[in-house]
């Protein structure tokens, strides 16, 4: 069991905790919920040792070992993806890098005068190496990566040539594969697929350690955790279920708390009404006298406190034309893969689409080629009349200047519009208070995806092609997108791994399905007439290929 016992934490002015406990039990699913910086990272860096708190104690059994996967994951240059994913499994990945030590030791013709010790050495190691499982481990890595979306030319490349997204979920198997007590995860579902965050989820479902995580994607936290705690204003508060009715309760106890508030202000005004009104009066004065020791001794109830999520009222675009764009004989290949051809399909006006598919199959060279940043081989997209596009990527990120402002980034895409209006709108992304004089260069990339959402959806166009939009979005932030695109009157083509804003916008399944070499030939796109909800109810399938 570890346990914090009492302790208080702030960095200058910041209270985070104030004397306040936790504890996490063998083998438990908590998931840590609370405001960006109420100290969720705080607390995690406090469980393996690299912060202390200024009063009070952490204790974590001697032998229990702790795993730990953040979001920073440092170089992995030089090794391949199979060998950075078991260096992190104790033990048995220092042996599996020393057997790999000696084996080019052995090649090497300068140390042929060593070849005896060498020899010697590496029967030593590989002995114990089998005995601890150690080609076990090769196996379990690959089923491991695999999961994680990593195809097994992948598995046997260079880490160091990954994308930052790939590195985090060779940081990810790391921590996985050495089977740690205790596994604290920050955000795991960041850089994931939706096949990826289904395989992650049943993993850590059957994970027979003890679990804390944080995370946004509401249907993971449904499915994985058994307890949450909430940092709320410098004390955890623990909830027994699962993150929904963690929600229920919470619902359930401020409407309590209000109710309580709300019958002793009434009380209050009664009896003050009492004192003013006869407090003066000879024969009820002592009544009056009495009435206000009473009210002196009355514990007063502090007001409710409600997180504040700031609505904003989107604009509705202009009416576009019925046919958006459609796509004939389009074909597409990156050297002998063929990614699409002769691919037709049509999207009218009003029309939500979600594009699903594995890793490969072609989502974000669609959104590409409808949005026109890339051109096909064959065949021909146009555009329908009277359309005004906006797109969502990751490369939208870049268009951001970095020696602005939030604020004066988004005033100089609105030059016309109110400083309050402007404010709202940022408010409603998550830009509180001194959050936007922030410089563009020391945000976040989730913090850079809000802003570019705040830009593109404060005069919107009438076809949003939406690629990933969610990645890093708080809870409370991505909800109140779903419901502002709920409204929103034009048309979508997006990709999303949230099952929330999947299930709460499409009206369209696009379902790519590649082939996989001569094994797997490649099957005609699948169109699906009816919302994501209904494609999971009528196949079964919540993501290509992954079944409930």
């Amino acid at each position: 069991m570890i346990a914090l016992s009492n302790i208080s934490k702030s960095y200058g002015r910041q209270l985070l905790f104030v004397e306040t406990s936790f504890q996490l039990n063998p083998g438990e699913k908590v998931g840590l919920v609370g405001p960006n910086g109420s100290g969720k990272t705080t607390l995690f860096r406090l469980l393996v040792g690299e912060e202390f708190p200024d009063e009070g104690s952490v204790s974590v059994p001697r032998r229990t070992t702790v795993g730990y996967f953040r979001q920073d994951i440092g170089d992995m240059a030089g090794r391949s993806v199979l060998d950075e994913a078991i260096a992190g499994s104790g033990l048995v990945g220092e042996l599996h890098h020393e057997l790999t030590d000696l084996q080019h030791a052995l090649a090497d013709p300068s140390r042929s005068d060593e070849m005896d010790r060498i020899l010697a050495r590496y029967a030593e190691v590989q002995d114990d190496y089998q005995h601890r499982g150690g080609y076990e481990l090769e196996a379990r890595a690959r089923e491991v990566l695999q999961g994680l979306g990593f195809a097994d030319d992948q598995v046997d490349g260079d880490a160091g040539a990954l994308s930052g997204g790939w590195k985090m979920r060779v940081g990810m198997a790391r921590v996985l594969l050495g089977r740690p007590d205790v596994l604290l995860m920050d955000e795991p579902t960041n850089h994931l697929d939706i096949e990826s965050i289904l395989w992650l989820e049943k993993f850590l479902k059957g994970y027979p350690g003890a679990l804390l995580l944080t995370c946004h994607d509401r249907d993971f936290m449904n499915r994985v955790v058994t307890r949450i705690v909430d940092i709320d204003s410098g004390e955890f508060v623990s909830y027994t279920g699962d993150y929904d009715n963690f929600v229920r309760q919470q619902e359930i106890a401020a409407a309590n708390q209000e109710a309580a508030y709300a019958r002793q202000q009434a009380m209050l005004a009664k009896e003050r009404r009492f004192v003013e009104r006869f407090g003066t009066h000879v024969a009820k004065a002592a009544q009056a006298q009495s009435r206000v020791k009473k009210l002196e001794k009355i514990e007063l109830l502090a007001p409710p406190r409600r997180r504040r999520v700031v609505e904003f009222q989107f604009r509705q675009p202009p009416r576009s034309g019925e046919d958006v764009v459609a796509l004939r004989g389009v074909s597409k290949a990156y050297g002998a893969r063929v990614v699409y051809e002769d691919f037709d399909l049509v999207i009218r006006r009003a029309e939500r689409w979600c594009v699903m598919g594995r890793n490969g199959a072609g989502k974000t060279t669609l959104l590409k080629l409808v949005a026109g940043a890339l051109a096909p081989d064959a065949g021909a997209v146009r555009l329908g009349a009277s359309l005004k596009t906006g797109y969502f990527a990751q490369q939208s990120l870049e268009q951001l200047d970095a020696d602005l402002t939030v604020f004066e980034e988004i005033q100089r895409a609105f030059p016309l519009a109110g400083q309050g209006m402007l404010r709202n709108l940022l408010g409603a992304f998550q830009f509180c208070g001194d959050d936007v004089d922030k410089k563009v260069r020391v945000l976040s990339g989730g913090e850079k995806s809000r802003l570019v959402l705040a830009r593109l959806l404060f005069d919107p166009p009438n076809f949003l092609i939406l690629d990933e939009p969610t990645n890093h979005l708080d809870l409370e932030t991505k909800e109140m997108l779903v419901a502002a695109l709920h409204d929103f009157e034009g048309t979508m083509l997006f990709v999303s791994h949230d099952r929330t804003f999947l299930r709460g916008l499409s009206t369209k399944v696009l379902e790519l399905r590649p082939g996989d070499g001569a094994a797997e030939p490649a099957l005609p796109p699948l169109v699906y007439d009816g919302s994501y909800a209904e494609f999971v109810a009528s196949t079964g399938g919540e993501a290509a290929g992954v079944h409930r």
